[in-house]
């Protein structure tokens, strides 16, 4: 089931099922969306979504995307700015922790 507009809550198996989607739902918070196009490999995208948002979310994604480019020197510092460790994960399972992360959190609309 796919989330519906402006429902507050998801699991991640409705997130999993929004990879089909051909944008992620505009309801979704940026850290989310951000997931969605790194998911899709679309790196501009999502690093523009987490650049845009300032909070601690939004800078773990975008550590995270610094990682994945081979960025650590940029990643270190949004990672320090998220209060995240440098994960010694893979690029992939750091990604997965995250998505379960902002959805048990409840970090997934854009009111929040």
């Amino acid at each position: 089931m796919i989330p519906i507009m402006g429902c507050p809550t998801m699991d991640r198996q409705q997130f999993d099922q929004a990879l089909n989607l051909d944008v992620p739902p505009a309801n979704w918070s940026l850290p989310l969306q951000a997931l969605w196009y790194a998911a899709r490999d679309q790196w501009d995208q999502a690093h523009a979504c987490a650049q845009e948002d300032h909070s601690e979310w939004g800078s773990w994604v975008h550590a995270h995307l610094h990682r994945q480019e081979g960025d650590t020197g940029n990643a270190a510092y949004w990672y320090r700015r998220a209060a995240q460790p440098f994960p010694k994960t893979t690029i992939q399972q750091e990604w997965s922790d995250i998505v379960d992360a902002v959805i048990r959190h409840g970090q997934i609309d854009d009111r929040r």
